[in-house]
């Protein structure tokens, strides 16, 4: 049977999605983790002589439970209150008219921006329609056209973390402007002030998300006015002009100039802390893998992955970013299968030695902040989590 979900655009190549295990000897590194090793080569082999790989054989199970059908009934239904719901804000917004009532609104307009985003998520990775020219287009109108942010630049990141995630030199999420999250970051030349600002930072990493609007907006903006190679651009660069334009144009029509500057700075700043700190707990705090370890893509993925507990308003909060391990495994698994799937995965993991990290949501911002703190007062082995204790980090003996 084939792999059945990876698309280029993801980064997953067929023939990547199910390497054979392991190919080396593990020996320790001074990477940030303990429980991660370097590889040198070795006759280790034994998983390759079965013929399938860990992987394939969980995704004949997963496939086998129908955890990879469509569901078109779920997401036609968000994809058409999306616009119904936006359009509603926006007739609300002049209803409401020039008063600081109106920031009440600019939060709700971060939330619901944030959600269209998350459908759009679902987009990119192909849980929508089997047509990827399809997937494609919502992608542009949710993203671009809706949340101000361009899909060429996201698809280009992202694609670059699915691959390698919490990878030196090849996962760009943990390769921040401001946070250091890996020890080569933390141990470059800095003055005083920034020494003090790394030896704290993982108090400021919440507040400094506030500013992660504005950094999405521009680093979209940035992409598509850049000669590098973008699909549509021009389709881009309309759709960004008149849901950055057009929407800053309606604020200041509708509100007093400092109304509608604190309006904006509000929205921006809610929508940038929503969308970080949705994405903070699914790898922060876990394993960063060296440049020189290699990994069968079921470690890759579970081990450098955490999932957040918390029941329905959690998947909902988090738009099922929360299962975080079930989605790099699977990307194209559609959103409402992925609670499914979770219970199926965990126990596929225990059964092959795989440590599966879950945590509730105020625990997995605790480890962020922790970890983050420690990376910037120069501890090398800043990792504090169950998997550090467990010798069999990576399913291979020493």
């Amino acid at each position: 049977m084939g792999v059945p979900f990876p698309h280029e655009h993801l980064g997953y190549l067929p023939g990547e999605a199910a390497p054979d295990a392991l190919h080396g000897r593990l020996t320790p590194t001074g990477s940030l983790m303990t429980g991660i090793r370097t590889v040198s080569p070795s006759p280790l082999r034994d998983r390759a002589g079965r013929g399938t790989s860990e992987f394939t054989e969980l995704a004949q199970r997963v496939r086998e439970s129908g955890l990879l059908r469509r569901r078109y009934g779920y997401y036609w239904t968000k994809l058409v209150l999306a616009p119904v719901i936006l359009a509603g804000f926006i007739v609300a917004f002049f209803f409401i008219g020039d008063t600081w009532w109106q920031l009440f609104t600019a939060a709700g307009f971060a939330i619901l921006f944030t959600q269209i985003a998350f459908l759009g998520h679902d987009a990119a990775h192909r849980q929508i329609f089997v047509s990827g020219k399809w997937n494609d287009w919502i992608c542009l109108i949710l993203g671009d056209l809706f949340v101000g942010m361009s899909y060429g630049w996201w698809q280009h990141k992202h694609t670059r973390h699915h691959a390698n995630p919490n990878k030196i030199d090849a996962d760009p999420d943990i390769d921040l402007p401001v946070i250091a999250v890996t020890a080569e970051k933390a141990a470059l030349p800095r003055g005083p002030i920034v020494r003090w600002l790394r030896s704290h930072q993982g108090v400021f990493f919440f507040p400094i998300l506030l500013l992660e609007g504005v950094s999405l907006h521009a680093s979209g903006v940035r992409r598509v006015t850049t000669r590098e190679h973008l699909a549509r651009r021009w389709v881009e660069i309309a759709f960004l002009l008149v849901r950055l334009g057009g929407f800053a144009a309606i604020v200041f029509l509708v509100l007093s100039p400092g109304i509608a500057a604190v309006f904006l700075v509000v929205q921006l700043g809610l929508f940038g802390f929503y969308m970080g700190v949705s994405f903070a707990p699914n790898h922060k705090g876990m394993p960063i893998v060296p440049r020189t370890v290699t990994l069968d893509f079921l470690r890759r993925q579970v081990l450098m992955s955490r999932n957040v507990r918390g029941g329905r308003f959690v998947d909902v909060l988090l738009g099922g970013l929360n299962y975080q391990i079930e989605h790099h495994l699977f990307p194209s698994m559609p959103r409402p299968h992925l609670r499914k799937a979770a219970p199926l995965i965990a126990a596929y993991c225990a059964e092959k030695g795989v440590p599966y990290t879950s945590v509730g949501l105020f625990a997995s911002y605790a480890i962020v902040t922790r970890y983050i703190n420690r990376v910037g007062l120069g501890e090398r082995d800043a990792f504090a989590c169950p998997l550090v204790q467990q010798r069999a980090a990576i399913g291979v003996q020493d």
